[in-house]
């Protein structure tokens, strides 16, 4: 079974970028262009994996974070947040609880690599 990422950010070029990249790479990838439309597609489809823009107009990545890690059914959820707030995003980053960042613009190897070792920490906990 493919596993399903979403991805949610505002800038609509890269959003679709990504998306076509990750369903390259096998994924079942959806995507949202803002916080609100991602948590509502993150309640509904409950995806193996979220990636998110730091920056966004209205409900930032980090107000996202905080409802996904509110909500016992969604708390497990990793999340990989991306910015191009190069000075902020390690320190939003480990204050939202998030092991996993990247700065934009970021190479889609990097990508692919970190949600490859993303599944593969989930994989471990699951199975000790």
């Amino acid at each position: 079974m493919k596993r399903r990422i979403l991805l949610i950010d505002d800038e609509t070029f890269l959003l679709k970028v990504l998306l076509v990249r990750l369903k390259h790479w096998g994924f079942d990838a959806l995507g949202a262009e803002n916080g609100p439309d991602g948590f509502l597609i993150i309640r509904q489809n409950k995806p193996d994996l979220i990636i998110l823009d730091k920056e966004m107009p209205g409900m930032n990545g980090e107000d996202v974070v905080r409802l996904v890690r509110r909500d016992p059914s969604l708390k497990q959820i990793p999340i990989i947040m991306i910015s191009a707030d190069v000075e902020n995003i390690e320190a939003c980053a480990k204050a939202c609880g998030i092991a996993h960042y990247l700065t934009k613009p970021c190479e889609p190897e990097d990508l692919l690599e970190m949600i490859q070792m993303q599944f593969a920490q989930s994989e471990h906990r699951e199975n000790t």
